[in-house]
């Protein structure tokens, strides 16, 4: 039996389709002033603070400056790359068209992980009385903040 949204004749299936209709410039405007995007520069932003709140938190619990200062430093693995692959995706050449905006992203999303991954391991020559547990909480929930960033984005206008 052919699934939803299917007839068959003849053994032919066919998918009902709604039509495709092309917009307007001035629809396709209105549609973009309905969604507006999610500039990476308030997701950049957003986890800084939180980094802040999160060091704030560890050294209040534990009234120890070492688990504050590694909770941030743990802030900082996300940010400073996130600053990085926010810079590099607004830069001129990362939008001049489809390709180069796809080749920027990947080269900027590669920039990010490496400078991660160097900032991880420099730890513990940067961070005197490194605590990892205190250190990869700061990063996990600095980095959980692209969540939050997607659930508070600007609301879509309706449009007529």
């Amino acid at each position: 039996m052919p699934g939803a949204g299917y007839h068959a004749s003849d053994d032919e299936r066919v998918l009902d389709e709604p039509e495709f209709k092309q917009l307007s410039a001035q629809e396709a405007q209105a549609l973009r002033e309905s969604m507006p995007a999610l500039s990476p520069w308030r997701v950049v932003g957003l986890q800084a603070v939180v980094g802040v709140l999160v060091a704030v938190a560890a050294w209040g619990v534990t009234q120890s400056s070492a688990k504050a200062l590694s909770a941030g430093y743990g802030a900082l693995v996300v940010v400073i790359p996130g600053v990085l692959f926010a810079r590099g995706l607004m830069s001129q050449f990362s939008s001049l068209n489809r390709t180069t905006a796809g080749f920027g992203f990947f080269l900027w999303e590669a920039v990010k992980i490496v400078v991660s991954g160097g900032l991880l391991f420099a730890a513990p020559r940067v961070v005197a009385d490194l605590d990892w547990l205190a250190m990869l909480i700061g990063l996990i929930v600095t980095l959980k903040v692209y969540w939050v960033a997607l659930l508070v984005r600007p609301k879509s206008k309706r449009i007529n």
